[in-house]
Formats: structure tokens, sequence, C-alpha cells
């Protein structure tokens, strides 16, 4: 069960849109393909409740309606009442899963808890509801207060429940604890559905995620980009990768190939960066930096492993740095479609070393401007920004006039657009026009100052284009961010 838009949106700062939460359910269930999707709490505002009547609408159209989940609470039948204006049709009841919970948070025995559970799921059977259950503090419970959590399952297998959900509400289980607590109820209720839902707060999610299944686990709780409250849940992809390669005796559905996507989708949505080192999903997992490791893969794939970034629709780089070697620098020429001799590629790698000695980042597109500056030629720059005018007036549309040199010659054009730099862009799609050429779509606009920097320091544009189905990126650095978007769309210019 994928929880992205229900505990994954206790991420502090975040908060998905209705659009943005119909959006992601419909890539969840339809092309990641997880089994069932938490997608709300009860009662919690009325765009909560907008979200997932659209969510539920949807679902009922294509027979998922059963795929969606609700967490509800003991609360008299209001969740339930909420429940039925939304649409949905399976509840996740709320409950104290630990003696210490019940104790100081409600002030109840377990006699009266289970009492006003009991109810809330005759009431529930009564609508045609689905019950789940979860047990929150269960990690806790277990530790402390064993005897209540077996009391409380004695109670539930009277129950019409269809699943019991365990979660590590603190994530404060050790990989032995889950395989050892899990094994226990599983052993002792075999009758009874389990699901194992995993918080991250030691960093041992997907630890504790595989001594789950392991321990005869049925369901786990994941989500995208390991979103969730305080240090997240157990995440997503990485727990598919694992489940995948080492307990190749359990069959899962989970797409791949759409990781990776879906994961982007979410970074855009929730505004939460991922970190570039993130497995399977960072944006330098797949990168090789050292040189030897280059050299390796040359030569029989010797630092490849089971996890390709095929499987999730991604592709093996190679970094080019002051640790990069002639075999990166070599891989990555192969991509451009340029080659090099022994002599020219000494001198290449050379100045790529200097370049990340001052901390400079070097990219494949970058290669065709290093050639051209070590080896002294200019056949590589066809396209030149002669000169512009920028203008940006109040109450008049920003406009550009914009001359640019492609070969030799000379064109000139004049537009307006919503910003200087959109103005900008559409005088070079009529010069390009007239030329009868397209120029590649802009699929990302990112501009970086440096930490601590003042209004006049130096930012950095970068852009990412997309043409013929492949991406690349260029960079501009100027002290105007409209300048270094000029410089950056001159580098695409050239790259094209």
């Amino acid at each position: 069960m994928d929880t992205t838009l229900r505990d994954g949106e206790q991420t502090s700062g975040v908060s998905f849109s209705v659009s943005e939460k119909l959006t992601l359910a419909k890539l969840l269930l339809d092309e990641l393909k997880v089994d069932r999707i938490e997608v709300a709490s009860a009662r919690v505002s009325d765009g909560e409740l907008e979200s997932v009547k659209q969510i539920t609408q949807w679902a009922a159209s294509k027979n998922y309606l059963d795929k969606v989940e609700v967490l509800t609470f003991v609360d008299g039948g209001v969740s339930l009442k909420w429940m039925e204006q939304a649409g949905a049709k399976t509840q996740n009841l709320l409950t104290k899963g630990s003696l210490n919970h019940l104790k100081y948070q409600l002030k109840k025995s377990p006699e009266q808890h289970f009492s006003e559970i009991a109810e809330v799921f005759a009431s529930a059977e009564k609508k045609g509801f689905n019950n789940n259950i979860y047990l929150e503090d269960w990690s806790n419970g277990m530790r402390n207060s064993k005897d209540y959590v077996f009391q409380f399952l004695d109670f539930l297998s009277t129950q019409p429940v269809k699943r019991i959900l365990l979660p590590d509400t603190l994530g404060i289980l050790t990989h032995t604890e889950t395989y050892d607590f899990l094994a226990e109820i599983i052993e002792r209720y075999p009758d009874i559905h389990f699901d194992f839902h995993g918080h991250n707060d030691y960093d041992l999610g997907v630890a504790n995620v595989m001594e789950a299944v392991k321990a005869g686990c049925h369901g786990l709780h994941l989500t995208v980009n390991g979103m969730g409250e305080r240090a997240g849940n157990a995440p997503m992809a990485s727990a598919i990768a694992v489940i995948n390669d080492f307990l190749p005796e359990v069959e899962i559905g989970v797409n791949e190939s759409a990781l990776f996507k879906v994961s982007k989708l979410v970074s855009a949505f929730s505004g939460i960066g991922i970190p570039s080192n993130k497995p399977i999903v960072g944006d330098s997992v797949f990168t090789q930096t050292a040189g030897i490791h280059a050299d390796g893969d040359n030569k029989n794939n010797l630092y490849f492993s089971d996890l390709m970034p095929e499987r999730f629709g991604r592709k093996r780089k190679y970094a080019l740095g002051k640790m990069s070697g002639k075999a990166n620098i070599q891989k990555n020429l192969q991509e451009l479609g340029l080659t090099l001799n022994d002599e020219e590629l000494k001198k290449v790698t050379a100045r790529i070393i200097e370049l990340g000695d001052k901390k400079e980042r070097v990219t494949k597109d970058d290669l065709p401007y290093i050639i051209s500056d070590v080896l002294n030629t200019d056949y590589l720059q066809k396209v030149f920004v002669k000169s512009y005018v920028l203008t940006h007036s109040k109450g008049l549309r920003p406009s550009a006039t914009l001359s640019l040199e492609i070969d030799g010659k000379i064109f000139e054009e004049i537009a307006s657009g919503d910003g200087q730099y959109d103005a900008v862009m559409n005088a070079l799609r009529k010069i390009y026009q007239s030329r009868k050429k397209k120029l590649p779509n802009l699929v990302d606009y990112a501009v970086r100052i440096p930490p601590g920097s003042n209004s006049d320091a130096l930012c950095e544009t970068i852009i990412t284009w997309e043409t013929d189905g492949r991406e690349f990126t260029s960079r501009g650095l100027d002290s105007d961010q409209t300048v270094s978007a000029i410089k950056a769309t001159e580098k695409m210019l050239n790259i094209i």
C-alpha cells in the first residue's frame, strides 16, 4: 500500500492540492501499479474531502474503489459519515497499540477502548464498508506492554476486520525486533492479514521492511521518496528493489520502470527535493565518478551490479571532474559522437581535472567547449548571440531585440513576451522559423545563487531542454539572471 497521499503528506510543509492528489492517485494505481493507496485522513479539511471525492469517483469508474483507503478515528461515527460523503469504502481505523498511549492519551481501559472499536466496526458493516485497523505505537507496545497487544489481537480476531496494520510509529525498531515481533504474531494468528508500516527515524526503514517480509508479513506500507513525518517512512523505490533482488520467492506487481517518473512528480508537487545520492531515484546514483570505474566498465562491466539503471527507466552516466580519467571522458565523447587522438585526449583530461580542482562543474555538454578552448579551434561554435536590447516598463509587455550570428550570417528580430527571457525566446523562435528550424522544448529552468551571497552575486541559470525524446542541460553564468539565461541558451543553440 502506498501512503504518500496520507502519511507522506505529513511531511513538514507539504500539502497537495486536489488536482495533485488526483493526478498522483491515478499514477500510483495505473502506472506504478501499487495494490492499494491510502489517500487522506477523515475530517481534516474541506479540501481533503473534495480530493477524496474526486479520487473515489475516478476509482469507481476504473473498478478500483476497494483499492482506496482512508484513515478514520474512534469518534462515534463522525469519520464514517465523512467517508460516506467522500464516497470511500475502506477505513483504516486509528487505535492505540500500546498501553502507554491508551493510558496517558485516551485515559481509558482496554475494555472501554475495545468496546468503542466494536461499535465503529458494527456501524461500518451496516454501511457496507471494509474495516482495516491501525494499532498506533504497536512497536513500543510489543517492547513494553506485549500482554496488552495480544489482548487486543485476541479481541480483533473476533471482529469483522480485513487487515490489521502494525506501525512502527516512531521508527524505533531494529531489524531483529521487526522480524521477531512479526514472526511471533503471525505464528499465533495464522488466519489474519497483517501489514507492516515502517518509519525511518534510525534509517532502518528498508531493513525493517525486508525483515517484515521474511517474517511472513502480508502487506507493506511505503511512500514515494520516503516522505512522511520527521525522518519519513520506508521509501518505495528502495523497498521494491530490495524485494525484487533479495527476496525472489516474493512476487510483487509494482512496475519498477515507473518509480523514477513518479518520484520526480511527487518531488515537484511537494516541493521537497530528492537528494542527489538517494538510492534508485537520486540524480547521481547511476553516475560513475572515478576514472578507474569507467575503465572497469569498459573491461567486462567490472563495476556493474544487478541494480542496473535501465530497470528504472534511467541511464548510466560518467561524471567529469578532478577524479576523471580518460575512460570517463571517452564515454562522454562517444555519446556526443566526438573522437580525439591520444594527445588531444590528454590535453582535455588535464583541463577537466584543472576545472574540477577549482570546484567547477563539468558536464557532457561542456565537452565541445572545453575541446574548442584546449585545442585552440573555433569550429564547434557556429552560433553567437551578438547583441540584444531588453526592456521592462510599467504597464507595457517586456520586449527583446535580438541579433544572432549563425554560420557567419546575421539575423535580427524583435518580440514581446511575459517576461524578458520569454521575449528573447520569442525573438529566437522567429529567427529559427525563418530558417525552417525547430527549437527544443524548455522543460526546466533553475536559477542558483551561491549560499551566503548578496544581491550582486553571480547567478547560474541551468536550463533543461528536450528534443527528439532526449533531454540535455545548458548553463550560463552572469550577475544578471536574464543574461545568464541568454548565455545558457546560446550554449543550447550550439549543442543542437
